[in-house]
């Protein structure tokens, strides 16, 4: 037998892979989402409405990191995952909105789905 062709359980192994990949930019984008969630709807009103500036410094350094990490979480499933053309900039406008990471989730699961009924 030649080893040259993948066997099932390498082929398994890409998919799993790739499912990795995906649960972990899911996971990411919850995160991102909900310390942007967290800093426009708690942490900002208390800064402007009752002057308590600490939820901004601490949200707000949390929510940067966060945000970063989505972005390279972003990028490397893009690479390991056949995204389609529109997932990477709809991915990056996503987080610059309320909801948007989880909206983008929403829709990229939803095409992905799609191209591998179309596969099978």
């Amino acid at each position: 037998m030649s080893q040259a062709q993948p066997n099932i359980k390498q082929v398994l192994n890409l998919r799993k892979e790739q499912n990795t990949t995906l649960k972990n930019l899911t996971i990411m984008g919850y995160l991102e989402g909900t310390s942007f969630l967290l800093l426009i709807g708690i942490a900002m009103p208390l800064k402007y409405m009752m002057g308590i500036s600490e939820g901004v410094k601490y949200i707000g350094m949390a929510h940067g990191i966060l945000f970063i990490a989505y972005i390279v979480v972003l990028m490397g499933a893009a690479i390991r995952i056949k995204m389609p053309l529109w997932a990477i900039p709809a991915g990056v406008l996503g987080s610059f909105l309320p909801f948007g990471p989880f909206i983008f989730d929403h829709f990229l699961k939803k095409s992905l789905k799609k191209s591998v009924k179309k596969e099978a």
